[in-house]
């Protein structure tokens, strides 16, 4: 049961990480200074009570712990439940399950490359398709121009996976923590749905906004 909670609050913290970083990627329509000034607004929170950057190194390590913390609960419960199958019944049960909940494990895989990518890409800018800049905004325009189709594909694919996670992972944390009640059900998957559309949506606008010409 700790495990679960674990993994529950530490799923909790990243939804909450995602919703908050979506709304800054949307910042891109309001030009390059609004999104420059927000990006550098993160390094200046809470100073000078904390040091430049400080923020932002406590909510690293918050989000790295919370990562590791989440991934050892996923790993550990798998373990689990294989061990528990130590024999084979005559007549298969099948289970319903959604899509999403098969394509936790490989969805788990592609969102974890695409971490190590966006952050080379987007935050340290050791890689830089269409050219390095100091703007994180020059730096989201020139990652996915249509002549690097491939990153924003590998984008959107990563993208839907973090949907697909979402979805089956709030209704599972929800479920952990006593939330899934008979006559909720319904509620439940419709607000899981929801907050994973808005995030998959809400991600994917940017990139495709300027990959068709309607940011520059």
């Amino acid at each position: 049961m700790a495990l679960k909670a674990a993994m529950a609050i530490t799923g909790a913290i990243l939804v909450l990480y995602l919703i908050a970083h979506m709304y800054g990627n949307l910042k891109i329509f309001s030009g390059q200074e609004a999104f420059d000034g927000y990006a550098h607004s993160l390094r200046e929170l809470g100073y000078p009570l904390l040091p430049y950057e400080g923020f932002l190194w406590i909510a690293r390590i918050v989000l790295l712990a919370s990562i590791l913390i989440h991934i050892y609960a996923v790993v550990v419960l798998w373990r689990r439940n294989h061990r528990a199958r130590t024999a084979r019944y005559q007549v298969t049960k099948r289970v319903q399950r959604s899509y999403s909940s098969y394509t936790m494990r490989y969805g788990g895989i592609l969102i974890a490359l695409f971490v190590v990518f966006h952050i080379l890409h987007l935050t340290t800018n050791n890689i830089a398709p269409g050219g390095r800049s100091d703007s994180p905004y020059e730096r989201m325009v020139n990652g996915f121009q249509p002549e690097f189709w491939f990153v924003t594909l590998f984008y959107l694919a990563s993208v839907v996976a973090v949907g697909l996670h979402l979805r089956h992972g709030i209704w599972s944390a929800v479920t952990t923590l006593g939330g899934n009640k008979a006559g909720r059900q319904g509620k439940l998957n419709a607000l899981a749905t929801a907050i994973a559309l808005i995030v998959a949506v809400g991600f994917a606008i940017p990139p495709l906004a300027v990959t068709f010409g309607l940011v520059s």
